[in-house]
């Protein structure tokens, strides 16, 4: 498996994770993809590249992506899920469900994580369904919460980006 930066011509699979990304509880119906374009998710994705702060890193398993992190800033007025502030970049990520449980998410948030302190990034936000595994990935990766409701947190990991 390789963790690499993501190439320009591969940001079409940022909309299929970022599809994967969105959480449905055991036994729901997934959600239709046509969710993907509301502005409220589509911000994720959309113009990919068009700020310093876009990174985006993937996983490859024999030249098939499986799994994807990438985060961008949002700002006061745009803000996402996961929004902070304006200088702490959100966090997405998804692997493929059939990849998953072998440690790809770990990399992934390693790789980001170390992308973005070689950008001087201080921390980063992500928000996640309290019911998603990946809340606990998220918690052993150094992430705390710092607001949460009923069913989703919003965390944030600061000054100890792994190096």
């Amino acid at each position: 498996m390789i963790i690499r930066e993501i190439a320009l011509n591969e940001t079409w699979f940022l909309k299929e994770m970022l599809y994967e990304a969105l959480f449905v509880p055991e036994g729901h119906p997934k959600l239709p993809r046509t969710i993907l374009d509301d502005p409220a998710l589509s911000k994720y994705i959309e113009n990919w590249g068009k700020d310093d702060l876009d990174v985006g890193i993937v996983a490859e398993h024999h030249g098939d992506l499986i799994g994807a992190i990438w985060g961008r800033l949002f700002s006061t007025d745009n803000k996402g899920y996961g929004f902070i502030d304006e200088e702490t970049p959100e966090l997405s990520m998804a692997v493929k469900e059939n990849h998953r449980g072998k440690g790809i998410g770990t990399k992934l948030l390693d790789a980001v994580s170390e992308a973005y302190k070689h950008k001087g990034v201080k921390a980063l936000s992500l928000s996640v369904d309290k019911q998603n595994l990946a809340f606990k990935l998220y918690k052993r990766a150094g992430f705390e919460t710092v607001w949460e409701n009923e069913t989703s947190a919003t965390m944030k990991k600061a000054d100890k980006l792994r190096s």
